[in-house]
């Protein structure tokens, strides 16, 4: 592999890459785009609606614009009507003209970078003391960052979710256990591709309130179970055939994991597989670069999560009785799929 080394201005350009980000983490945090929706307004209505103050508001919108986020005409503002589906709430996308609102919002997944950006100001901090700084919550408070969380999660994998099950085969299941479900995306795009199967989203209860509100507009919650707990403290449902657990390894150390691992493996019939959909990091632990900017992220956000290889991911998995692990899916992103399967007797 090529070595690159950067220049003295990429390296510049990297320092200074925060800017932008800052830009569209605080109109994501004051939902600025949701605030215009489809109207054209003036910087000074703008503030009165975020309850802002117009110099600030103004250079606001004004870099908004720089960044092409927004557009400006005769001293008003306006979303892109090609970003409008993109960057506002549900309620003003139901609002759009069809041509418009085909797309995911990924403002949820705006507002939780954001929420990052403060853990990330103290990597330093972070690096010196071994565990992540006390920060606040955003303008929005504690209750709606969980929210952002539970629905970036949705935002990141709905326009993947049916493709990379269909790069699973798709598996063949009975019964689909999701740990740590969320909103159901994953859930929905099982069912989607297994017509005759039935599923059990497990989660903390907010994450089921929102899993709760998707399903019930799919058409497919006679097909799900939603079943509220915490998978540190309580057991897993019974009965599934195969289990899907999907972004979760990272957010702990290797021995939670193999804890969980076994939790999974007694919850599953003789012979259910498990799934594990996530980062895997080569054995040098540099590559893929996302997976170790990644790590840096677990650092700044857990109290002892990380990214892991392929051979670390095998290890828990055998150590808590599953067999034959394999890498099926290899991606550098945290769509990386490694499946193993409990013995059937």
């Amino acid at each position: 592999m090529t070595k690159h080394i950067p220049d003295r201005q990429r390296l510049l350009e990297l320092a200074n890459g925060f800017r932008a980000a800052a830009v569209l983490a605080a109109a994501a945090e004051l939902d600025i785009w949701t605030t215009i929706g489809a109207e054209s307004l003036s910087a000074a209505e703008v503030a009165g609606r975020i309850s802002g103050d117009l110099r600030a508001t103004t250079m606001l919108l004004d870099a908004l614009v720089a960044l092409g986020a927004l557009e400006k005409n005769e001293g008003c503002y306006c979303v892109p009507p090609e970003l409008r589906c993109l960057l506002t709430e549900p309620v003003i996308q139901q609002q759009l003209p069809v041509a418009e609102s085909s797309a995911e919002s990924i403002l949820p997944m705006l507002q939780h970078m954001a929420n990052g950006q403060r853990a990330w100001s103290q990597l330093a901090w972070t690096v010196k003391a071994g565990f992540p700084a006390p920060r606040p919550a955003s303008i929005r408070g504690w209750e709606a960052d969980r929210a952002a969380f539970i629905a970036a999660m949705h935002a990141i994998c709905a326009p993947i979710a049916d493709e990379l099950v269909a790069q699973l085969g798709p598996p063949h299941f009975r019964h689909l256990l999701d740990v740590g479900g969320a909103s159901g995306t994953w859930t929905l795009a099982f069912l989607r591709a297994v017509p005759a199967s039935t599923a059990t989203i497990f989660d903390l209860p907010d994450a089921i309130a929102q899993a709760r509100a998707r399903i019930d507009a799919s058409g497919m919650a006679e097909r799900i179970t939603l079943a509220t707990g915490d998978f540190y403290r309580d057991p897993l449902p019974a009965g599934a055939d195969f289990a899907w657990v999907s972004a979760i390894a990272h957010q702990h150390s290797r021995a939670h994991n193999r804890e969980l691992f076994s939790k999974v493996f007694m919850a599953l019939v003789p012979g259910g597989r498990i799934a594990l959909r996530d980062i895997v990091m080569q054995p040098c632990r540099t590559q893929p670069t996302d997976g170790a900017l990644f790590a840096i992220n677990m650092l700044l956000n857990t109290q002892s999560g990380g990214t892991f290889t392929y051979d670390e991911f095998a290890e828990d998995l055998q150590a808590a009785g599953f067999l034959e692990p394999q890498w099926v899916i290899r991606r550098e992103d945290m769509n990386s799929v490694i499946v193993a399967h409990k013995p059937a007797k």
